[in-house]
């Protein structure tokens, strides 16, 4: 039994200690919920509590220990949902008002792995409208901020995700990523996660009236956002558990064979016409000199096509906003999120339906490029961003400054375009504000991914605990 309050703890570790009956399910969610009442209304992160739902689920989750019935590997443990996936009995509203009555009638397949390995959902989270900016505000639920500072973005669209679990509601927070929506809220809280890989987490929202456009199904992924590298780990592997409404998922293995030697990592500061900030280059640095004294063999090289992988995920995402979501944006968005929409309809848009399809074919070239290249170079070490986390509403400074802010975040997304795996994971403190970096590798390798950069966590620490002793 630990002396510290149990919301402090990781989810491998509340787990344990359910499992061996050293506190109840109704301990850990209590003390989750205790805290959620303390400090949630400074952040506005959960925007959902679930309190007697989840106070409920405890309670079962108890009867079921005692029954002697075998139990998952989140057996009581606290978690938070984000406002854009389907939980039974709840509104999807993806941020948007007039989905505030939109209740799923079913869980989509990540709530269902969640429940079934008997984590307990202590509330949802919050997302900007549409999930698609890298800031947590809508006008239904309110503006989230980043614990770390009021004036600094939490990132999006999993902001609400990064800022409760870093706060301690929950030990695992539940997000999703098409450009960046798991890893830069995570990087701006101080937090780890992975972008899983196309295919890994099954994806399906039963409240859907028609399927997603089908570049955004090629890069959206879903994922878990935890304080500890061990406890991503750990979601992952029930999050990527089977669900056959998807039929993208694949039955991969969770860990890929062994390497024969030293494992080489790619050092790359991303596109070279996009310098990154002395921050961000000390937080390459300090990481690439941890892998290497864990044993990795770090060498300064780009991976292949990266500027045109940035070019090629804005002009697809630009075209698929374009032609498929741009009238709801219109008819329920703000005037704001119409004008981020818009720009990237008309973000290097490729104009027609021939150069569109050239694009998608392009991209295979792409792919096989990279698989190449990670032949020989199994993990990629970039950048996050090329900035440390920006100012709130940054992308309200006209259309000039949102461009500029998209360009800057081009070794984050363009990973998206590939269905790569990455891990983003704390670096330490500069300015008073989280620092971090993205391990990017092959696919279906998260287990690459997450050993690196436990190897980075080892060195830095819980980046979390610094925040809770402020």
């Amino acid at each position: 039994m630990t002396d510290r309050p149990l919301w402090q703890l990781s989810a491998v570790e509340l787990a344990d200690n359910i499992q061996r009956r050293e506190i109840t399910a109704v301990d850990a969610v209590t003390s989750a919920l205790e805290r959620l009442g303390q400090c949630n209304a400074q952040v506005n992160a959960v925007t959902v509590p679930l309190v007697e739902q989840a106070m409920q689920a405890a309670e079962a989750a108890d009867r079921q220990t005692k029954s002697g019935v075998l139990t998952g590997a989140l057996h009581g443990v606290p978690v938070t949902v984000k406002e854009n996936v389907d939980q039974l009995g709840q509104a999807n509203t993806n941020g948007v008002p007039a989905l505030e009555n939109n209740i799923a009638t079913d869980d989509s397949p990540v709530v269902r792995n969640l429940r079934q390995a008997g984590a307990i959902i202590v509330g949802r989270t919050n997302t900007p409208e549409f999930s698609i900016r890298w800031f947590t505000d809508n006008p239904l639920r309110g503006k989230t901020l980043n614990p770390w500072s009021a004036d600094v973005t939490p990132g999006g669209s999993s902001g609400g995700a990064a800022s409760s679990v870093a706060l301690g509601i929950g030990a695992i927070a539940h997000g999703n990523d098409l450009g960046g929506s798991l890893r830069y809220p995570a990087y701006a809280c101080g937090v780890a996660t992975i972008k899983p890989g196309l295919g890994r987490v099954a994806a399906y929202n039963p409240s859907a009236t028609e399927e997603r456009p089908p570049v955004i199904q090629l890069m959206s992924v879903q994922g878990p956002i935890a304080r500890q590298v061990a406890d991503v780990r750990l979601a992952l592997e029930v999050m990527a558990r089977a669900d056959i409404r998807d039929p993208w998922w694949v039955p991969a293995p969770m860990r890929g064979p062994d390497e024969h030697g030293p494992i080489r990592v790619a050092l790359t500061a991303g596109p070279p016409d996009l310098p990154c900030d002395p921050q961000v280059s000390t937080a390459l640095e300090e990481s690439a000199g941890y892998l290497a004294d864990a044993g990795y063999i770090i060498e300064r090289i780009d991976p292949p096509s990266l500027q045109e992988s940035a070019d090629m995920w804005r002009k697809l995402i630009g075209a698929d906003i374009q032609e498929m979501m741009l009238p709801a944006i219109r008819q329920h968005g703000t005037g704001h999120i119409i004008g981020v929409a818009e720009l990237f309809s008309r973000f290097d848009s490729p104009g027609d339906m021939t150069s569109y399809m050239a694009l998608m074919a392009k991209r295979t070239r792409l792919w096989r490029e990279w698989a190449v290249f990670m032949q020989r170079y199994p993990i990629v070490l970039a950048p996050v961003s090329r900035c440390p986390p920006f100012a709130q509403g940054s992308d309200e400074q006209g259309d000039e400054a949102l461009r500029q802010l998209v360009l800057d975040q081009a070794m984050l997304y363009l990973v998206n375009l590939l269905g790569l795996p990455a891990a983003s994971v704390p670096t330490g403190v500069s300015n008073n504000l989280p620092m971090g970096v993205q391990l990017i590798g092959r696919r279906f390798r998260e287990d690459q991914c997450l050993d690196a950069a436990q190897v980075i966590e080892n060195r830095v620490g819980v980046l979390a605990r610094r925040l809770w002793n402020r």
